[in-house]
């Protein structure tokens, strides 16, 4: 193994406007190659224009998540901090030192070490990043006992500010000087202030971190051309962008740092002021607003920030930079590891490790992951940057469903699939927050593109995500230009001093919508609903803020549900509610009446008909297609009656049989249908059974209509054409159940059970009872409630004996022992209210036996002996007539 020498590191820090990242650029191009890594892709991209015009294209590379520009020949490279190119190798200890291929190595804002979500990595830079011949580490003055407790012979020294950076108090908003910086920590309150001076001072620039570069350059152009005179940001300007700005103007002192809304530290307030004043040009800061607003500062926090005097940092964040990729157990172990250091906190669980555990409990991940390569490949894979922000379970989907591609076949995202999520991005119709979305999800496609081991064909996406980024980035630019907040925004502005109605709006894992922590209500799918516990006054103002923001979160869920599979929807039947087509557990759509019985109405949830009108077609035909599929699964033959009732080349007396039960679910009595079956002959008859219908006794019906999905499908749908609840429908697998109250008899009957007494037996086993009675009358044998297919059936006798003069039969007097006690003479005219026994089964079913006809059985049996069973039916019959 190669033996580098130990190269010296030396410690840059100071305030703002010290000139160190400047001084690092100079040391880097006076060597022979080297790399810097930096906080934000927007630095990268400024620093890499800079080196350009000093080393030219050619020798110069920029590497980012989502974009990455490397000539051949590349030797001076410009990256965020995430995608700085390290070794490879196992760690001996916390701290140890490792050197890479480049002879200098610098690492900006090494301070940010201290923030709970990115932090492990600039620590991790911070102990293995070396250059050959040197190392630069840019920061605050704060960082400095740390630094110099973990690398001993460092080299620190020390940079005074260029220019004097002092208070000027607070100012409204109509009387800012221009050139000021206006700094605001939500989206809704940068958006409320730009409109504001859109209307009283001419207009404002906008810089956010989420921009894209093209889109951020575009805005910061038109306030360095003085076409506008303010700039409205976020506190991304305060990581080390160099824009020409007399006043910082901090609209809040407040921020949510992802956790909790809370007040900014002294640092914190200090690295946004010093964006005022450049080289030795002074600048001031102060607050927006009245003085006893929420703006305010205090007294010892304005000396500190004059001074550039801030408390020390205590520790930094750590997490094991190069963990062992043996097995997933190995790799989760060493990424929960704690540091052996009191200068280092653990780092709280990240997204990539709250991605990699939730995919390594999955069976199916632990079957393909084997051997140091796949693993390595699935941690790749969590690594993918989370830039839509919606939380790790929508995050762990995305990467599960990138891992399944990689983990099989060539190892490649399928390039069809991968254009196709290109397309359903590429659109510059919509509001500020629509534009920013895509262009967030368009960065996630980016990322994926820029690695050359996941497509077959990189370079082509790559330029295809660079080609959609650019496109939504000019709308985005156009739409902050013409306009920078929509009406509803507006209202957030009724008092800029009144910061808490300008909270950002959070979605958490569990659905809850939070403002600043205050549960607002919760987001259940597409379903929004307010917290009954929110103030009134803030009612309106709170919710237009989640509207804006929910909108966002909203057509990102359209575009998973029309990606989902079939396996993600469900029919939700549950007796006494509509039924509803859920997505993942939630209502997205309730069927109403159609114009046939197997074509019901899909109506989309009202959440869903606040969607752009072609994302609700969309919606609504992944929904048509899911229920079309289930009607193949669980309704096949209801469908192919449907067909048969519309096919000119069927007879049409049997169409009209198989119009009837069709709208009759599949399902229907005997009786309803004897008109149209009195019109059919053998042969019809025979098409009738060629399509699996039953011509029972008691009953028409296909066999496969009442397996348990098909009888919800049918509860569900003939629910939906009355337009009433589902009803109860029996546990899968019965036969026999009691007959219960009136709704539960209502719901059996769907499913395919007849009433008989106090039980209910399904309709083929009410058949097979029939037929076997025929069977042993023929034979002459006995078949009474002792028969051993009644008693393995659990048949009572009363239900045993309804069963019997629904079939058509009538107990015989006088009857001897050993001879039949049964006579079949057919169905009569009256029937109880309930019961109407169907006629005696004609014709023979394929594959079962055929009862002998009546006129074959002895017109009186013997007399039944006076102790049998039925003697007592018979006296009761005979006294009711």
């Amino acid at each position: 193994m190669v033996q580098f020498t130990r190269s010296p590191v030396t410690a840059v820090l100071g305030p703002t406007n010290t000139g160190k990242t400047h001084l690092a650029v100079e040391r880097m191009c006076g060597h022979s190659s080297g790399m810097m890594g930096f906080p934000l892709r927007l630095l990268a991209r400024e620093v890499y224009d800079r080196v350009v015009a000093i080393k030219g294209p050619a020798q110069v590379a920029l590497i980012t998540g989502e974009e990455k520009i490397v000539p051949p020949q590349a030797r001076y490279f410009l990256c965020t901090a995430e995608s700085m190119p390290l070794g490879i190798g196992r760690q001996a200890g916390a701290v140890t030192q490792g050197q890479s291929d480049y002879a200098f190595v610098a690492l900006d804002e090494a301070q940010i070490g201290a923030d709970p979500e990115r932090g492990h990595i600039f620590t991790d830079r911070l102990l293995r990043a070396r250059g050959r011949e040197e190392t630069m580490i840019l920061g605050s003055a704060s960082i400095a006992r740390l630094v110099k407790s973990l690398i001993p012979d460092v080299d620190i020294i020390g940079r005074p500010r260029f220019s004097t950076l002092s208070y000027a108090g607070a100012k409204k908003l109509s009387r800012l000087p221009k050139r000021s910086a206006i700094v605001a920590f939500s989206a809704e309150e940068v958006y409320a202030v730009a409109e504001m001076l859109r209307r009283f001072r001419g207009g404002a620039a906008v810089v956010m971190g989420a921009l894209s570069p093209r889109t951020r350059n575009a805005q910061v152009q038109m306030f360095l051309n003085g076409e506008v005179d303010y700039l409205v940001a976020t506190d991304a300007i305060g990581m080390g962008l160099n824009l020409d700005v007399a006043h910082v103007a901090f609209a809040s002192l407040r921020k949510f740092d992802g956790r909790r809304s809370r007040r900014l530290t002294v640092a914190e307030m200090a690295q946004i002021a010093g964006r005022a004043g450049r080289h030795h040009k002074d600048g001031t800061f102060g607050s927006l607003g009245g003085e006893d607003g929420h703006a305010a500062f205090t007294p010892e926090e304005i000396e500190a920030i004059e001074a550039h005097r801030f408390p020390p940092i205590e520790h930094l964040y750590w997490r094991d930079g190069a963990p062992r990729l043996d097995s997933l157990a190995t790799l989760i172990a060493d990424l929960e590891t704690r540091p052996d250091r009191p200068e280092l906190r653990a780092a709280p669980e990240a997204v990539d490790l709250a991605v990699l555990k939730r995919m390594a409990a999955d069976p199916q991940v632990i079957d393909r992951v084997r051997g140091p390569r796949q693993v390595a490949r699935l941690w790749d894979a969590c690594g993918l940057p989370d830039f839509q922000k919606l939380g790790a379970d929508h995050h762990a989907r995305t990467v599960n469903r990138i891992w399944q591609f990689l983990s099989e076949g060539n190892g490649h995202i399928p390039r069809d699939w991968f254009a196709q999520q290109l397309a359903r991005l590429d659109s510059v119709q919509g509001d500020i927050d629509t534009l920013s979305g895509r262009i967030a999800a368009a960065r996630t496609w980016a990322y994926i593109a820029h690695r050359a081991d996941w497509l077959a064909q990189p370079a082509e996406m790559a330029e295809r995500t660079r080609a959609l980024e650019e496109k939504l980035s000019d709308a985005l630019h156009t739409a902050l230009t013409q306009r920078f907040v929509d009406r509803r925004t507006t209202v957030l502005l009724r008092d800029i001093g009144q910061n808490v109605k300008q909270l950002p709006v959070t979605v958490e894992a569990d659905g809850n919508v939070c403002v600043d922590g205050e549960t607002i209500g919760r987001l259940d799918g597409f379903r929004f609903s307010v917290d009954p516990a929110t103030r009134h006054q803030d009612r309106k103002l709170l919710l237009a803020a989640a509207e804006r923001r929910l909108g966002k979160v909203l057509r990102v869920k359209a575009d998973e549900l029309i990606g989902a599979a079939d396996v993600d929807f469900a029919l939700l039947d549950a007796a006494g509610d509509a039924p509803c087509i859920a997505w993942n557990g939630t209502p997205v759509a309730t069927l109403l009446a159609g114009p046939t019985l197997l074509t019901p109405e899909i109506r989309l949830d009202r959440a869903i008909l606040a969607l752009d009108q072609d994302v609700q077609k969309q919606v609504s035909a992944r929904l048509t297609n899911w229920v079309d599929a289930q009607k193949q699964k669980h309704l096949l033959p209801l469908v192919k009656m449907a067909e048969s009732a519309a096919d000119p080349q069927v007879p049409p007396v049997v169409r009209a049989v198989f119009a009837q039960l069709g709208d009759a679910g599949g399902v229907s009595p005997r009786t309803d249908l004897d008109s149209a079956l009195g019109h059919l002959d053998k042969d019809q008859r025979h098409l009738l059974r060629r399509a699996g219908i039953d011509i029972g006794v008691l009953d028409l019906y296909h066999p496969g209509l009442l397996k348990p999905g098909a009888a919800r499908w049918r509860g569900a749908l003939l629910a939906a054409r009355i337009g009433k609840p589902c009803l109860p429908l029996p546990l899968p697998g019965l036969t026999l159940i009691p007959a219960g109250e009136k709704f539960d008899q209502m719901g059996a009957r769907i499913a395919g059970f007849r009433t008989f007494g106090e039980q209910m037996l399904r309709i083929d086993m009410a058949e097979r009872m029939a037929r076997t009675a025929h069977e042993a009358i023929a034979k002459g044998e006995a078949f009474t409630v002792a028969s051993p297919q009644i008693v393995s059936l659990g048949l009572s006798e009363p239900a045993f004996l309804a069963l019997m003069r629904a079939a058509g039969f009538r107990p015989v007097e006088g009857a001897e022992e050993g001879k039949p006690n049964w006579i079949f003479k057919g169905r009569q005219k009256a029937r109880a209210p309930q019961q109407q026994p169907a006629p005696a089964r004609e014709g023979k079913p394929r594959g079962r036996p055929t009862p002998r006809p009546a006129a074959a059985t002895p017109a009186r049996a013997p007399a039944a002996p006076a102790n049998n069973a039925f003697a007592g039916l018979a006296a009761l019959l005979g006294r009711n007539g």
